[in-house]
């Protein structure tokens, strides 16, 4: 990012030019972050639509129940997976 000219050389027009020239370069980068907001949400629905396929079909879990539901009554301690 550019720093900012000294603002008493700049005329009246030179500081609206400025103003328009950010809020163009403003708007452009919304429009691409909103583009990659829609894709990643695309590809994320995608692998949860994977998942479900593969859980509905016994090939996946989502989470391991007996081991939580022991964690949870106190019978187990949480696995220490080094801080992750």
């Amino acid at each position: 990012m550019e720093p900012l000219p000294d603002l008493s050389t700049l005329t009246d027009d030179d500081l609206r030019e400025t103003i328009r020239a950010l809020e163009q370069e403003e708007d452009e980068i919304s429009y691409r972050r909103r583009m990659l907001h829609g894709r990643i949400d695309i590809l994320r629905a995608e692998l949860v639509a994977r998942l479900r396929e593969q859980v509905s079909a016994g090939e996946a879990q989502l989470a391991d129940v007996e081991r939580l539901s022991e964690i949870l009554a106190g019978k187990a301690a949480p696995r220490d997976d080094g801080g992750a």
